[in-house]
């Protein structure tokens, strides 16, 4: 390493919707969650992939993910969040910045997460092109407090750690 490390957090929070939509299942880290929740969102709502973006936009100093996707442009509508990751990773390389490790927590009080978790660390490393000892994802609840506790939401919270390549 040479010194230019960068730290990126990112956030993302998504309302259910009221009913569950066939053609936008319950999305996290790239993978589908068998139980049925559609979240509100213009893209898939994967949560988890959007707090990765802007966690390594902000890292590379390159904005936030509404600057780079925004929900006017008809482009972004009910895209896959594996493409939108592509891309800012696409600007962390022209940028001259890789990661070196992401660490991902989901709130949600429903559905339980844990049974899913290795899966999504799986896909993370795949989409990211990361050994699993650089991927972690946790989740918790919010002991049934706020709108996460009503079951009106998932949210989530990612850190990355970057370096320079130049």
């Amino acid at each position: 390493m040479n010194g230019n490390l960068r730290v990126g957090h990112g956030i993302d929070v998504h309302r259910f919707a009221d009913s569950y939509h066939e053609d936008k299942p319950l999305k996290l880290g790239g993978i589908i969650i068998s139980e049925k929740y559609s979240l509100e969102a213009y893209s898939d709502g994967d949560v988890v992939l959007h707090g990765i973006c802007d966690a390594i936009l902000g890292a590379c100093a390159a904005g936030d993910i509404g600057d780079h996707f925004p929900d006017t442009d008809e482009a972004y509508a009910n895209i896959d969040s594996a493409q939108l990751l592509e891309q800012v990773l696409q600007t962390a390389d022209k940028k001259q910045f890789y990661i070196i490790n992401i660490d991902v927590t989901i709130i949600a009080q429903v559905p339980k997460l844990s049974p899913y978790k290795q899966n999504m660390v799986a896909n993370l490393c795949g989409l990211l092109n990361l050994d699993l000892d650089r991927v972690n994802v946790k989740a918790t609840t919010t002991e049934s407090l706020g709108s996460i506790g009503r079951e009106e939401g998932i949210a989530c919270h990612a850190i990355v750690l970057m370096d320079s390549k130049a």
